[in-house]
């Protein structure tokens, strides 16, 4: 029995099998993103390396994120999701090659986080845009929720498995994991079938026409550009603390063990995040501002982090207010991403992700700009405590303004 935009009953089969293939995947790369970033974190220890690695993986979609998502609405979504993967493990491949010969300059690693995160800038404005076309509108919420429910999971056991085999293996070895999940995320995407749109629509249009169109979806949305502009500017400071995880849980004496724990606990956090969206499902009238408390509880969560003592004790409080932190992340993503999946046209998404994507990822560099000299002068905890007040001011300017324009 067929469904709105072409959709049948088999939606579930075809959308949990491309999540199980993604979540082999995301388990492979967060645990060679954790076997990375600690690699260089031990052999450095400094929080100026740690800025350049997060600075070189948001690169590609500060410069490639506008006219990525030109190309994702004009070409199969399918292909670019298994291309984008395939070029990520083969990246992760190639680096494996360089750790056989030897112990490679740090900056090479930074490149190659830089490399990899290419392949993230095409897949997640594709997997975007393909969910409406294989999930009905009324489940999207929903369908979102659950994506990351095992997005989480996944991100979840990659640094377990990250910090064991970093314990037990050579960095070759953990590389060549990225490729096994990348060519099983490329298995089930290949198998479904997903539906596409015609291609008609893009024949008499221009490239840079069409990427000002992009644009063009949030400036005729209010809520969604008044809100888009607001988070910018929080994840300026907010994006940062990530690339500066692995020095804070230093400075409680943690090891590389702790710094799995820790990120276990915020990937339950975003679970229970998923969770909370999830079972309200539909409920979930006003998206925009259940969007908006998740960004206040992200920007208090970060204030908290920097105040806790430096200690064990402080280790234990860090770990239990970055849970909060998680679920706050997907109190205001899941539904954010709804709204734009529900009130941008089909065609447009793949430029609208990726325009989205972009913003966030201009954030990343610029907040570590400010991050990674503060730090390293003033100390991680410093810097968690001023990129939380700044965040709960623009968090709070955010709700009063969109109040305002959009009553």
């Amino acid at each position: 029995m067929e469904t709105r935009n072409g959709q049948n009953n088999h939606w579930k089969r075809n959308f949990y099998t491309i999540a199980a293939g993604q979540a082999v995947s995301y388990v492979g790369s967060s645990a060679v993103q954790f076997a990375l970033i600690w690699w260089l974190t031990k052999e450095t220890g400094s929080a100026l390396m740690l800025s350049l690695a997060g600075i070189f993986a948001a690169l590609p979609q500060t410069v490639l994120g506008p006219f990525a998502g030109v190309w994702v609405d004009r070409l199969k979504r399918k292909t670019v999701m298994i291309a984008a993967d395939l070029f990520t493990g083969f990246v992760a491949l190639a680096f494996a090659g360089a750790f056989f010969l030897g112990t490679p300059p740090y900056w090479a690693a930074c490149a190659v986080l830089g490399i990899r995160a290419i392949g993230g800038v095409f897949h997640y404005p594709a997997l975007a845009a393909a969910m409406p076309l294989l999930v009905p509108r009324e489940e999207l919420v929903r369908a979102n929720s659950v994506n990351q429910f095992i997005f989480m999971g996944s991100f979840m056991l990659g640094p377990v498995i990250g910090a064991a085999m970093f314990a037990a293996l050579p960095m070759e070895v953990i590389l060549i994991l990225d490729l096994a999940g990348a060519l099983a995320a490329c298995f089930t995407v290949g198998i479904i079938k997903i539906p596409e749109l015609s291609r008609e629509v893009h024949e008499k249009k221009h490239f840079w026409r069409e990427m000002k169109e992009g644009v063009f979806v949030f400036l005729e949305n209010k809520k969604l550009f008044l809100l888009t502009v607001f988070s910018t500017i929080v994840f300026v400071f907010i994006m940062p603390l990530s690339s500066l995880y692995p020095l804070m849980v230093t400075s409680f004496g943690g090891t590389e063990w702790h710094l799995s724990i820790v990120q276990i606990v915020y990937g339950a956090g975003m679970l229970a995040g998923a969770g909370i969206t999830g079972g309200l499902g539909s409920r979930i009238k006003n998206k925009i501002g259940f969007s908006m408390s998740g960004l206040f509880i992200y920007s208090l969560t970060a204030f908290l982090c920097g105040i806790v003592p430096p200690n064990m004790t402080g280790l234990l409080l860090f770990g239990g207010i970055c849970f909060v932190m998680g679920t706050g992340n997907n109190i205001y993503s899941i539904p954010l991403t709804a709204y734009m999946q529900e009130t941008i046209p089909n065609e447009k998404q793949g430029r609208a992700f990726s325009l989205y994507s972009c913003l966030m990822s201009v954030a990343m560099p610029l907040g570590l700009i400010i991050a990674g000299p503060v730090a390293e002068y003033f100390g991680v905890a410093f810097f968690f405590i001023i990129a939380g007040l700044v965040s709960l001011v623009i968090s709070a300017v955010c709700a009063l303004v969109i109040r305002k324009h959009t009553a």
